[in-house]
C-alpha cells in the first residue's frame, strides 16, 4: 500500500464517481479501479461497492477514507514544510475562496499573482464557508479567503480588504436618486438574499436588523448574479458588496441596476485569508494575503464603484 493507492480511494469518496475520480488523479478510470481492487485485495476487505449508476463507499470504506484524507494532509504537511524552509513562494498551494467573492476577487488577483509568483501555483476551490472550513481543518485545503468573522482558535487570519455595502434597486426606482441611501430606507422594500449557507446572507439580516427593516423578499438566490439579474428585471432590491458592485457596472445591462451607497454608517464586510495555526505554509499564505491586499482593484475596492451624480 502507499500514498498513491490512499489518494485515489479519497478522490472516489470525494466525486462518488469513477471518471470524475480518475480525471482528478490524472489517470485513466480503468487505472483507478484496478489500483482500488488491488488496494481492497491488500486490506483484506471491501471499500467500494460498484454498479452501473453510481459508486457508493461502505461503511468501512468512508472511515478510512477519512483517515486516509488526513494521512495525505500529514504527509502533503510534511513536504510542504521541507519545501517553504527554502522557497516559500513555489509549490502547490491549496486555496478555498467564498462564491460571493471568487469571480470579483479572482480575475484580478490571479493574473498578479502569477506574474509575481511565477513558480507558485494556486489549485482553487469555491464553496461555501462551512464545507472550506471543514477542508481547511481536514488539512485538505492550505488556506481559505472568508469573511470575517470566524470563530475557530485554530486558524489565524490576515486581512484582505473591507468592502463596503451599495444598495441595488432597478433604474427608475423611487429609491434611484443621487443622494446615499439611509439604513431605515430599507424599511420601504424587501430585499432579496442568497439562501441559507452564504454568509453574505446573514451579514444582509444583520444590516435588515440594524436598519429595523422588516422581512426578507420570499425570493432566494444561490449567487449574487442571479440576484443582479433579478434586479435589473425590475423583480426587487438586494445588497451587492463593493467589489461585486463594481462587476456590474461593466455587465452588459448595467444601465438596467441603480448601484447606490449608503449613508453613514455605511454598513460592510471584511474579507480575510484564513489558514491553520502552525500550518508549513504559513509564511506563503501572509505573503499571498499582503500580496492581494495591496492590488489596487482590492486595497480600496468602492473606488471603482462608479455613483452617477
Amino acid at each position: 500500500m502507499n500514498l498513491r493507492d490512499l489518494r485515489y480511494l479519497v478522490a472516489v469518496a470525494e466525486h462518488r464517481h469513477f471518471g470524475r475520480a480518475a480525471r482528478a488523479c490524472y489517470i485513466s478510470q480503468p487505472t483507478l479501479s484496478t489500483q482500488l481492487k488491488k488496494l481492497e485485495a491488500y486490506l483484506g476487505v471491501q471499500l467500494v461497492e460498484r454498479n452501473r449508476r453510481r459508486v457508493l463507499l461502505t461503511p468501512l470504506g468512508e472511515e478510512l477514507a477519512e483517515r486516509a484524507a488526513r494521512i495525505l494532509a500529514e504527509a502533503d504537511d510534511l513536504v510542504n514544510t521541507a519545501r517553504a524552509q527554502a522557497e516559500p513562494m513555489t509549490g502547490d498551494v491549496r486555496l478555498g475562496v467564498i462564491p460571493t467573492a471568487a469571480p470579483y476577487l479572482l480575475p484580478h488577483v490571479i493574473p498578479e499573482l502569477a506574474y509575481t509568483y511565477p513558480n507558485l501555483r494556486l489549485i482553487l476551490r469555491e464553496d461555501l464557508t462551512d464545507r472550506l472550513l471543514d477542508r481547511l481543518r481536514a488539512g485538505t485545503l492550505d488556506g481559505a479567503l472568508l469573511a470575517r468573522p470566524v470563530a475557530d482558535e485554530g486558524l489565524v487570519s490576515a486581512p484582505i480588504c473591507v468592502e463596503p455595502f451599495y444598495f441595488a434597486v432597478p433604474a427608475g426606482h423611487l429609491l434611484d436618486r443621487p443622494e446615499p441611501v439611509s439604513l431605515n430606507e430599507l424599511r420601504e422594500v424587501e430585499l432579496m438574499l442568497l439562501e441559507e449557507g452564504h454568509c453574505l446572507r446573514q451579514q444582509a439580516l444583520e444590516v435588515c436588523r440594524e436598519a429595523d427593516a422588516g422581512e426578507a423578499a420570499p425570493f432566494r438566490a444561490t449567487s449574487l448574479e442571479t440576484l443582479r439579474q433579478m434586479v435589473a428585471a425590475g423583480v426587487g432590491a438586494t445588497l451587492l458588496p463593493a467589489l461585486a458592485a463594481a462587476a456590474s457596472q461593466r455587465g452588459p445591462d448595467h444601465q438596467a441596476v441603480a448601484t447606490r451607497p449608503f449613508r453613514d454608517p455605511v454598513p460592510s464586510r471584511e474579507l480575510a485569508l484564513y489558514w491553520r495555526a502552525g500550518s508549513a505554509r504559513s509564511a506563503t499564505l501572509q505573503e499571498l494575503a499582503d500580496s492581494i491586499a495591496r492590488m489596487p482593484a482590492i486595497a480600496d475596492p468602492a473606488r471603482h464603484v462608479t455613483v452617477p451624480a
